[in-house]
Parts: structure tokens; sequence; C-alpha cells
């Protein structure tokens, strides 16, 4: 067990408990929760936090903390009561960053499933120097986004030659449903492409430089790819960002490291109209009313039936290749963007707040902060990391 602040009320404090992924992240975390687990849920109503705790398997046990973004006492008090705080409270660039200040400043670790560049690039930029003086670990997108892509890279990497050039490619297929929260978080990037691009030049500019190493994760075209049978369509997502900010940090991904992901679709027109939606919506976000009207179709709290979760699915797949060496792994599970990502938001809060770790501070991505320990969780849920094949 890690011993920083263990002489705090609570191990661990879900923020946002009460909303779609929050709900199911305390749900998994009731059903999961090791013997003597001190834990909490916190949000801006005591009400709602209370009747969800009344219907938690064991809730009796569980803390009640009311807390909301706009009262930063409060936000700041959460934070000094847990030795972890994971927070689904979304859109993060609007609403997240005083409680990652508050987790900065007390030396808290802190979890969010942000998928948002724009809101993770100004975090490191304002509060990962402050976290590295308190020992606190930063960790964002730690649900979909992005502990498959990352932990599959850091998987395959495992399986390839050390200290030699390695590549990597990723290819995604999925079947599932989004909540009105994604959605929403989705059209607020839409409508910030130039403040996303300012606060990545920003970054840039604080970050140290690697030296005597290279690793890039730059966007590849189009094409059909032959080692997974499907059209590749190069995804412009965080993901990427996560992957290439582990590969700088540990030097087992070698001298030159480069990594590509992709969607992987089997037919050319599913492909080719996949882009034009995408495409289309990004358009709309840029037009306040016609952001209004779409974000009015799916409103937050709103999410796919417990019926669409059970069909749902995720596989991704990654090429890797070096030292003449070429293996072809798998990370899969069931519905990726709310039942498995609150089991990765509650097996990672667990992680940090239970497993021997390396010694890590400031910002750092799931690779870097939880690696092996975390994939061994992970496994032991049910989502699977496995090798296909190697020559």
């Amino acid at each position: 067990m890690s011993m920083q602040n263990r002489d705090r009320p609570y191990d661990i404090v879900l923020f946002g408990a009460t909303s779609f992924a929050g709900a199911l992240t305390a749900e998994y975390l009731a059903g999961h929760a090791p013997e003597g687990l001190r834990w909490a849920i916190a949000g801006r109503s005591a009400e709602k936090l209370e009747r969800l705790r009344d219907r938690l398997p064991g809730g009796a046990g569980v803390g009640v903390l009311r807390a909301d973004v706009c009262d930063p006492a409060s936000v700041r008090a959460l934070a000094d009561s847990a030795r972890v705080v994971a927070t689904t409270v979304g859109p993060y660039v609007t609403y997240g960053e005083e409680l990652v200040a508050a987790c900065a400043d007390a030396g808290t670790d802190y979890l969010d499933l942000a998928g948002e560049p724009e809101f993770v690039d100004l975090m490191y930029v304002r509060h990962d120097a402050r976290a590295r003086e308190t020992g606190a670990r930063l960790v964002h997108a730690a649900g979909f986004d992005s502990i498959p892509y990352d932990l599959g890279v850091y998987f395959t990497v495992r399986q390839l030659p050390e200290d030699v050039p390695l590549t990597v490619d990723g290819f995604v297929t999925a079947d599932a449903a989004f909540s009105g929260g994604t959605f929403g978080s989705a059209l607020n990037q839409f409508a910030r492409l130039r403040e996303m691009a300012a606060a990545a030049r920003d970054r840039r500019r604080h970050e140290p430089r690697l030296v005597g190493r290279r690793v890039s994760a730059a966007l590849g075209a189009p094409r059909f790819a032959k080692e997974v049978g499907a059209w590749a369509l190069p995804m412009p997502t965080i993901d990427p960002q996560i992957v290439r900010r582990s590969a700088s940090a540990l030097g087992r991904y070698g001298p030159d490291f480069r990594y590509r992901q992709y969607a992987a679709v089997r037919r050319l027109p599913v492909a080719v109209g996949g882009v034009a939606a995408v495409g289309a919506v990004a358009a709309a976000a840029q037009l306040p009313s016609a952001r209004r009207w779409l974000s009015g179709r799916l409103r937050p709290g709103d999410g796919p039936s417990p019926e669409k979760r059970a069909k749902s699915w995720f596989s991704l797949r990654f090429v890797g290749e070096g030292g003449g060496r070429r293996v072809l792994t798998e990370v899969s599970g069931g519905d990726p963007g709310y039942g498995e990502t609150a089991k990765m938001l509650a097996e990672s809060a667990l992680c940090l707040a239970f497993d021997d770790l390396p010694r890590t501070a400031g910002q750092v991505t799931t690779a870097a902060a939880m690696g092996d320990a975390l994939i061994e969780r992970l496994r032991a849920a049910g989502i699977r990391f496995r090798v296909a094949s190697t020559r």
C-alpha cells in the first residue's frame, strides 16, 4: 500500500459520482472494493449522492462529500480529504482546473477521463511543476481515452527487442454508443481548435527536449492495411499524444520510436461515410447556433441503455516491429465508453492507492505511472491483453 497521505480520511474519492459515467464507476468500486477500502462519493447535490449511496452494495460505509467546482474552498477540502481523487466532471477545459490545482497543491493523486488535448496541455503548463514538488501524480485520460492505447502499446513494446528502433501501428474497431456528456465534450473540442493549437504550442515551449532519443506519433495517411484486412483511417484523437509522452518517459521504447493510430473499417463506403459525418459535425460546431442545436439532441446525463452496453465491444490490434522481430497484439473488452471506462478509472484509482509502483510525480501517463501493475489489474477484471502472433 502506498504510504503517501495515509493519515487522510479516504483512500479514494470519486467526484462527479452522480453523472452517467460516475454512477457506473461508483457501482464498480462498490462491487470490487478491497476489504478496508475507505472511499467516498462527491458532487454538488448531497441529496443525489445519498440516493446513489443507498443503492450501492455496502453503501452504508461509503462517505458523502459535497463539492462544487464553483466553490474553490469545497474543492480544496475534497483534495485534502483523499489520497486519490478520480473525477468524471467535464468538459474538463470548463470545469476541471480547480480540482487539478487543488490536488497538485495538496500532494493528492488525481485521475480523470479527459480526452481533451487542450485541457491536458494547459494543466501541464500550469500545474506539473507544483505537482512534482508535492509528489502528486496527475493522470489524465484514464478511461477508454487512453488506457487501452497507452497500455496496449506499452504491452506491445515489451514483446520487442530492447535498444533498437521500434514502430507500432494501432488499429481500432468498436461497436458502442456514447452519452450526452461525451458528445458535449466532443462538440466543445471541435469549437476550440484555435485554443487547442495555442495550448499545444505553449506546452512545447515548457517541455524539456528529449536528448539522445527520438519519439514521434504523427498522423498516418489513409490506406488499406493488409496486416488487419481493413481500411485504415488516421485518428486525430488524444491517444497518440499520450502514447508519445509514455515513450518519451520510458527508455524501454528504444532510441527511435514511432506510433501511428487508425480506425479500422472493413468496407470503403462505410469509411468514407464516417469521415464525412465527423467532418460535418466539426464544421457545424464552429457555429454557436448549430452547436446548441446539436448539443440538444443528446443531453448530459443521457446515455446508452444497459441492453446496448451489454452488446457493445472494442478491439485494438497493434502491429509492432523492430530488431528483426514483428509482433501482433490485441487489447479487447466489452462496452468501451462506459462499462469498461468505469472499470479502468476505478482500477486506476485502486492501483495508485494500493500498488507498489515506480516513483513518479507531476503529469504522468498511465503507462509511466502504473504500467505492469495496471495491466494485471485490468486482466483480472476481464480486459484482455494478448499476443496474437510473432515472427
